[in-house]
């Protein structure tokens, strides 16, 4: 659709979520690009802006953007046999329930009005319908590492359910600008998207603010440079959008290689590198029997990270989070 629309709300929508009442209506638009459309003001009820979870009232009028065009039925169908062949060297792990996969930085999860290349796309290499895997949890585009599918619904609800209720330890690596003190602990920081021009940025934010998410970070020091850089496992407790990022921004050290969340110092000791932020690890309940424990090798991005700072994997136990001492802050 390329023309700008008015259109009323039904009687028999009085209450619908905005975002929801779009979905009805355009099932292909996905959670990204309609947050991007509620973000620049593109949509507006009665006049005013919205956000995604604005409750419409009947006889209300919506004014909708020009949208993205519906996909090709067929194009689930038509990936190449390279792309077959990508999707299946990224398996970690794989059973009748649960699929791991290797997520590479720089591949988004899931596709947006300019990303045509993306991990939910390739999924179709395992089938559709039920055949096809579903997403239970996400990673930043530029994040590398474990990423996990459920193979069937009753598997992805379970493994959602493990996020949700926290039964999944979660274990990334980072390597971050400066030395964290005290070198271990949790960070407890609620945080608000805001929007700045078309980007959208997490910060801190005070808890009684209507946008704060309450979020909760592990962290504890693995190895460090002299007093540039650190080598730091993180273990997010919470599943916040740039959780990890905005955290070790908030108390002054970034990790290194992120556009969005840098300082001065961090800018410059970044230099020739990407995001130095891996999932390692997931261990959490499998659907069916016992526990699951996924690692992934870690990315060449992070290696790059590792040379110039004279880090090594084997300066980290398996579980870097067993015999720390918490202390928040």
């Amino acid at each position: 659709m390329k023309e700008v629309r008015t259109l009323y709300v039904d009687a028999g929508e009085d209450g619908t979520r905005v975002d929801r009442w779009f979905k009805r209506r355009w099932p292909h638009l996905n959670h990204i690009q309609l947050n991007k459309l509620f973000r620049s003001g593109q949509v507006r009820v009665d006049g005013s802006r919205v956000k995604a979870d604005t409750k419409l009232v009947a006889g209300s009028q919506v004014r909708v953007p020009p949208l993205p065009e519906a996909p090709d039925p067929d194009e689930k169908q038509a990936l190449s046999k390279r792309d077959i062949a990508f999707a299946k060297s990224l398996v970690l792990y794989e059973d009748e329930e649960v699929l791991a996969l290797n997520k590479p930085a720089g591949l988004a999860v899931q596709g947006g009005t300019k990303t045509t290349h993306h991990i939910d796309k390739l999924l179709s290499a395992w089938g559709e319908g039920v055949n096809r895997p579903k997403l239970v949890h996400r990673l930043d585009r530029d994040t590398s590492g474990v990423l996990l599918l459920g193979k069937t619904p009753s598997a992805a609800a379970r493994l959602s359910g493990s996020f949700a209720k926290r039964k999944a330890q979660k274990t990334y690596w980072a390597i971050v600008q400066g030395n964290p003190h005290p070198v271990e602990g949790v960070i407890e920081l609620h945080l608000a998207k805001r929007g700045v021009g078309d980007r959208e940025l997490v910060v801190p934010a005070e808890p009684k603010d209507k946008d704060a998410q309450p979020a909760e970070t592990e962290f504890v020091s693995i190895s460090r440079a002299g007093p540039r850089v650190t080598f730091m496992a993180l273990r997010p407790h919470t599943g916040r959008t740039h959780q990890l990022r905005a955290h070790m921004k908030a108390i002054g050290h970034p990790i290194l290689g992120d556009p969005k969340y840098s300082d001065e110092k961090s800018t410059q000791l970044s230099e020739g590198l990407k995001l130095q932020l891996h999932a390692r690890s997931v261990m959490l309940p499998h659907p069916s029997v016992g526990m699951l424990f996924i690692e992934a090798p870690i990315s060449p991005e992070l290696k790059a990270g590792f040379a110039k700072f004279g880090f090594s994997e084997d300066e980290a136990d398996q579980d870097p989070f067993a015999k720390k001492q918490i202390k928040r802050r």
